[in-house]
């Protein structure tokens, strides 16, 4: 069995704060062969307005040259990016990536609601009821069907990332039921434009997507996957990625795939 971890942070997102080396070592511990460090760029800052004039990518690059001078010849390191929010503000992204190193990998992900909620992030979003709730996902999927119209990454991050939020952490109990049309609509597109999914092991919570959803992408011809446990500290590097490789193969998938210069690289499950 082949273990990678295709989504970590360090403390080169803004909501982490552990050295790659230290991620890096941790996912040592935890047995994994592989890992892809995914730190957040984003074009805007998490209020949805504000744009972002400056990223550092010689400080990410510097990051990981020194985690593959400390641990490289004991685990593969790969460098990539979690890209969020890319479409509120598509230009200014492009301008951005014109100073990025070559990258492995690209997660695109969705965050923050669009400006009928005032632009919030999700973390911050707290309903008053489930029909507010319902309407934040709502309106969370027209911006990943945008997203994944756009199309310019390698696979679409926590498809069904406000559960984390609504049922975690407020208590809701909610699902992605009633938005069957929606998510198949996401996905048809993803694949269309040869675009993958991730199965986010959330940490050893519910998975992001969890079993209907990866039945349905499967079904609807998607094979490109791969697995994260969007680890922002060494706790959680490698978390349950086995365990969810195993599920995997119970929704009719065969094999995952890691990146190299963008280009997938596929293992048996």
């Amino acid at each position: 069995m082949y273990l990678a971890d295709y989504h970590m942070h360090s403390r080169i997102s803004p909501d982490a704060k552990y050295p790659m080396v230290e991620m890096a070592e941790a996912a040592l511990r935890a047995g994994m062969d592989e890992i892809c460090f995914t730190d957040h760029m984003e074009p805007v800052a998490w209020n949805g307005r504000d744009p972002i004039e400056f990223y550092d990518w010689d400080a990410l690059s510097q990051e990981f040259a020194a985690a593959q001078a400390a641990v490289g010849d004991r685990i593969r390191l790969r460098l990539g990016i979690e890209l969020g929010e890319a479409i509120l503000d598509l230009p200014r992204t492009a301008g951005l990536m014109k100073g990025a190193p070559e990258l492995d990998f690209m997660i695109g992900s969705t965050h923050i609601l669009s400006e009928r909620f005032d632009f919030v992030d999700m973390y911050f979003f707290h309903p008053k009821d489930e029909e507010e709730a319902l309407l934040g996902i709502t309106d969370y999927l027209a911006l990943v069907k945008r997203e994944a119209e756009w199309g310019q990454f390698d696979v679409l991050g926590h498809l069904t990332l406000p559960l984390r939020y609504l049922n975690e952490n407020q208590g809701f109990h909610l699902s992605f039921d009633s938005f069957e049309a929606e998510v198949e609509d996401i996905l048809r597109t993803a694949i269309r434009n040869g675009c993958g999914i991730e199965l986010n092991t959330n940490r050893g919570n519910t998975p992001l997507p969890d079993e209907k959803w990866l039945r349905m992408y499967r079904d609807l011809g998607g094979e490109i996957i791969t697995l994260g446990s969007d680890a922002h500290t060494p706790e959680f590097a490698g978390c349950v990625i086995r365990e969810r490789q195993v599920l995997l193969r119970q929704c009719g998938f065969t094999k995952f795939c890691t990146f190299e210069k963008r280009r997938p690289i596929w293992h048996d499950l």
